[in-house]
């Protein structure tokens, strides 16, 4: 019993490990971050099978080990002029409440420490602004600024339900 105890307190101190800690990524001249609990992997650009008559921010599926997983371009997902895919070019796979996504990034910056005291709530801007109503806060490091992101909002959105259908499937 004592040995499952012991397990018990190295799982939380693992996650404790990536409490306050966010992988940062670019978008032209903007950082994001996305907090490390969400983050399971991080993978080169491979081939996308396209999907018909979704979301123009969708890219389409890859194929992960055998899994089949959706990728979205943020860039096109808020609304940002669209890159060119190069060798610097990622995808961050998330788990978001058990759906997991490939977000398609244009380069990995760094995995950084960020105290929630250093956390300002997004400014009230107006809704047009397509990155705002996924930004959950902004990070103040020194001098700079991340815009963190909230991938359940990302990912739940009115055009796009993953984690929705995702839990109706689960009901049925």
């Amino acid at each position: 019993m004592d040995e499952k105890l012991d397990g018990l307190e190295l799982g939380e101190e693992q996650e404790d490990t990536r409490q306050g800690k966010y992988m940062t990524f670019c978008i032209g001249s903007d950082v994001f971050g996305i907090e490390l609990n969400y983050v399971n992997e991080i993978i080169q650009m491979q081939p996308i099978a396209p999907i018909p008559e979704v979301e123009h921010f969708i890219k389409g599926l890859i194929n992960i080990r055998g899994k089949i997983i959706p990728v979205i371009d943020v860039a096109d997902r808020f609304g940002k002029a669209l890159f060119e895919y190069n060798d610097r070019t990622c995808i961050i796979i998330i788990d978001v409440q058990g759906v997991v996504v490939g977000l398609i990034v244009e380069t990995i910056s760094e995995v950084v420490s960020i105290e929630e005291k250093d956390i300002l709530p997004p400014p009230n801007v107006s809704k047009s602004n397509a990155q705002a109503k996924f930004i959950r806060g902004i990070g103040k490091i020194g001098d700079n600024v991340k815009l963190l992101l909230d991938p359940v909002k990302l990912l739940s959105d009115n055009s796009l339900d993953f984690v929705d259908k995702q839990e109706e499937e689960e009901e049925e």
